[in-house]
């Protein structure tokens, strides 16, 4: 095995001269894109270190990308798309990075030829691992511990992540391994680009299960939801889908110009790094074809993650910055789909790409909206609208979607309750101590009194008059010329005979009093 270390920078991240590989020196509005069913564009560009690399998540949810220029690592804050904290230095050209299940990040430095190890619950740097060999890119295996390749020495390493020393022999590769990527099977797969093949691993023995020829350039491997490998060929524009129990290759999906990385997301979509024609391309690991058209990025994207909530973060490495592209929200379904015209309903909407939505129902903003980690799921509660279906609006900073006539208003039914006060006098002689009847209509959904409604007195068949409620909910009949009629039925009835108000619907109610002589 060689273990002579060429020249990692140039071979490493800058590219060679081969068939098919353009690399123009243009932004990503420049970039003439394939038309598709939709042009999705990067929502937002982050300002990063120079000539950033790797990218990986931290158990925060927060993203570490590594700066090969400035030799450091940035914090990026996934809630707000920017960068927070202090740099933390490593290494020499800080390459492709990842995190262990003990929260520690493995840093491969290409030129300075080791391993810078970071907490990232402090992102203070723990150590700093020798490794010869031009290291590349970091993995973790099943055990927890991290494959790092060594483009130079033509293999890759074992790091213990508890002691944080090297363990074992080197695993030998094909020449200039780069990316590795670990199957549910247990089995690692290493592209060699120098070598157009790739490295089969099995990491419970650490020995070389067999080599896959038939690439070009591999770069980067990533694991669809099936268990099989995704590999990038930077000199094909293409993707390589190998299967991961025969180790035998499937298929080809063209992609854009040079895809350096490769990454499949919680969508299940493989998502890939084109380099050579600034831009991303889709891949529907379903059917395996490309999705829609290319969404262009920064200069010379070269890595890419893709968050829980199905935001894709990419590395330019000419560009000084991380591309943000967020798709648009989809609704599957809203629940309650009904609620009143009063608002304050409580409504969960489902779908997917949810991060940092607005919500309109009716064109008016729900209020309290909060979204999921995954982004899959938000609450909000409804604002007043008019009774029928409301159109459901959300919006994101990658686009909206409307459900149409998602929510329909209706005006509440209302129960109310009568309550009559008795009348007060003396039966002999006849004599009114107080000369109103007054009756008090409440509705007992909101506990309120119900004004300008009108309530019936009688006694027996007796009509004794009409009254309206105040705004106590309070109606009186004078009762001195009644007095008789009163005395006669022993009491009198009072009735209301329900109402349709802009906000609800009042039952009818009615109740009675007695004469009572003081």
């Amino acid at each position: 095995m060689s273990t002579h270390v060429q020249s990692p920078l140039q071979s490493l991240l800058q590219t060679t001269s081969s068939a098919g590989q353009v690399m123009p020196a243009v932004e990503a509005g420049a970039v003439s894109r394939t038309a598709g069913p939709h042009t999705f564009l990067a929502v937002t560009t982050i300002p990063v270190g120079t000539n950033p690399v790797g990218l990986a998540f931290i158990p925060n949810g927060d993203l570490y990308a590594a700066n090969s220029g400035s030799s450091n690592v940035q914090t990026i804050d996934t809630a707000t798309d920017t960068v927070i904290g202090a740099a933390i230095p490593t290494g020499t050209t800080p390459a492709w990075l990842t995190v262990a299940p003990n929260g520690n990040a493995y840093v491969p430095n290409n030129i300075s030829n080791n391993v810078t190890v970071i907490d990232t619950a402090t992102s203070t740097v723990l150590t700093t691992i020798a490794l010869s060999g031009g290291p590349a890119a970091a993995a973790v295996i099943p055990s927890g511990n991290v494959y790092v390749s060594r483009f130079g020495a033509n293999s890759v390493q074992e790091i213990d992540t508890t002691t944080n020393m090297v363990v074992g022999a080197a695993i030998p590769t094909g020449s200039g391994p780069v990316g590795i990527a670990v199957a549910p099977n247990g089995k690692a797969y290493v592209a060699n680009r120098n070598a157009n093949s790739v490295t089969v691993i099995d990491t419970n023995t650490a020995t070389v299960v067999t080599t896959i020829p038939g690439f070009n350039q591999p770069n980067f491997v990533a694991i669809g939801p099936s268990g099989d490998a995704y590999v990038a060929n930077i000199g094909s524009n293409n993707v390589t889908l190998i299967n991961t129990t025969t180790d035998t290759i499937v298929t080809t999906i063209p992609v854009g110009t040079n895809p350096w990385g490769i990454t499949v997301g919680p969508d299940g979509n493989a998502y890939t790094a084109n380099r050579g024609s600034n831009n991303v391309s889709v891949i529907d690991t379903t059917t395996n074809m490309t999705v829609g058209a290319p969404i262009a990025v920064g200069n010379q994207p070269i890595a890419l993650v893709v968050a829980p909530n199905n935001k894709v973060y990419v590395s330019n490495i000419s560009g000084a910055s991380v591309s943000v592209i967020q798709f648009d929200p989809t609704i599957s379904s809203i629940t309650p789909n009904s609620g009143p015209v009063t608002g304050g309903t409580v409504v969960t909407i489902t779908g997917t790409n949810l991060t940092g939505a607005s919500v309109d129902i009716g064109g008016n903003p729900a209020t309290g909206v909060t979204v999921n980690s995954t982004g899959t799921q938000l609450t909000a509660t409804t604002p007043t609208g008019v009774p029928g279906p409301a159109d459901v609006t959300v919006t994101t900073p990658g686009g909206s979607t409307t459900l149409v006539g998602g929510f329909t208003y209706f005006i509440p039914v209302h129960a109310t309750s009568l309550t009559a006060t008795p009348a007060l006098t003396k039966l002999f002689p006849p004599h009114v101590y107080f000369p109103f009847l007054t009756a008090t209509l409440t509705d007992q959904v909101t506990g309120l009194p119900v004004p300008n409604q009108p309530i019936l007195f009688k006694a027996g068949s007796n009509v004794l008059g009409i009254a309206y409620t105040d705004a106590q909910g309070v109606a009186r009949v004078n009762e001195t010329l009644t007095l008789t009629l009163i005395l006669l039925n022993h009491g009198y009835e009072v009735s209301f005979a329900g109402a349709v108000t802009p906000t609800a619907i009042l039952s009818p109610s009615s109740a009675s009093a007695p004469v009572v002589e003081p």
